[in-house]
């Protein structure tokens, strides 16, 4: 057997979003929401595009949304590619899914609370070793919630997850692990297949299952995302490089300045602070002359008159 990623967008929707099995999201948002407690019983899937319905509004598009116990409103995204402003995405599509429950000349009674929980497959948060964390209104000084929970955010992040398949306890590390290591599976393992809907999902992840076009559509984006992760590694290759670069172009000039210096105190005595602060504005190419030329230097006037005609 051989499967899919579920970490593209077309194989998290295919999985999660399938209105014939709401089986498999109700056990994956128990897991990563409610620790693994049953506490969504039945959900409805909804379409996750959302389109603006106020002119000026950005559109907005989810992987898999739905309506679940306590009226509440979940949306699903798959990450793989840390984005620029992608924090500031998950912000507002949170608040717009919120706000756009409203229709005109409905009250504010009406609105139920939002839960965003969006999967990354690169770390967000490098201050915690939390592999899921919850976001809530808080009080900043005494640390109590805001009234209602209206909106939460939650995060799971994929690199954290360093666990094997002997070493998998609760529900929520075998969805992770699903996640995270289906495509390198050959075949349903036990401690996996255990949880029938983690099986399910397994059989829609299974490559036999799709059609031509399908897995036409699958490899496109595959190669799509491994040709963007590459473009952002080379960016980082060549900002490191270019970073190394100028360190050592400006470890150069300060070690070349502190030579001048030692070089001007030994010919006219202590360096005014004035003095020192212009020979720290000289470009390599007029430290090169200044150090040639001090050797004609008797008193401090001389560097003086040099240094404000280099500097003119």
């Amino acid at each position: 057997m051989r499967f899919i990623s579920p970490k593209t967008d077309f194989a998290f929707k295919r999985i999660f979003g399938s209105s014939e099995h709401p089986e498999i999201l109700i056990s994956f948002l128990n897991a990563m929401l409610y620790d693994g407690e049953p506490t969504i019983q039945d959900l409805e899937i909804i379409d996750p595009y959302s389109a603006a319905s106020v002119t000026g509004l950005k559109d907005t598009y989810l992987d898999v949304k739905a309506k679940i116990t306590g009226n509440k409103t979940v949306i699903v995204e798959m990450q793989v590619l840390n984005v620029a402003a992608f924090e500031k995405r998950v912000v507002y599509n949170a608040a717009k899914t919120y706000s756009t429950q409203l229709k005109a000349g409905e009250g504010y009674l009406k609105l139920n609370p939002v839960i965003a929980l969006t999967i990354t497959d690169f770390i967000l948060f490098e201050n915690t070793e939390k592999l899921i964390s919850h976001f809530v209104f808080t009080e900043t000084e005494e640390k109590f919630a805001y009234p209602n929970c209206e909106l939460k955010l939650v995060f799971v992040e994929l690199p954290k997850f360093k666990k094997e398949l002997n070493e998998l306890e609760t529900l929520a590390e075998k969805w992770i692990y699903f996640l995270k290591n289906s495509p390198s599976l050959d075949a349903v393992p036990a401690t996996l297949g255990s949880v029938p809907e983690i099986n399910s999902a397994l059989i829609i992840a299974d490559r036999a299952n799709l059609t031509v076009k399908e897995a036409e559509d699958l490899d496109k984006r595959e190669m799509f995302i491994q040709d963007q992760l590459g473009s952002v590694m080379k960016g980082i290759e060549i900002g490191l490089q270019q970073g190394i670069e100028q360190g050592i172009e400006r470890g150069k000039i300060a070690g070349q300045i502190a030579l001048i210096l030692r070089q001007i105190v030994r010919r006219v005595g202590e360096v005014a602070p004035e003095i020192e602060a212009n020979i720290q504005q000289l470009s390599g190419e007029q430290l090169d002359d200044l150090g040639e030329a001090l050797l004609d230097f008797t008193t401090q006037e001389d560097v003086i008159a040099w240094l404000e005609s280099a500097l003119a």
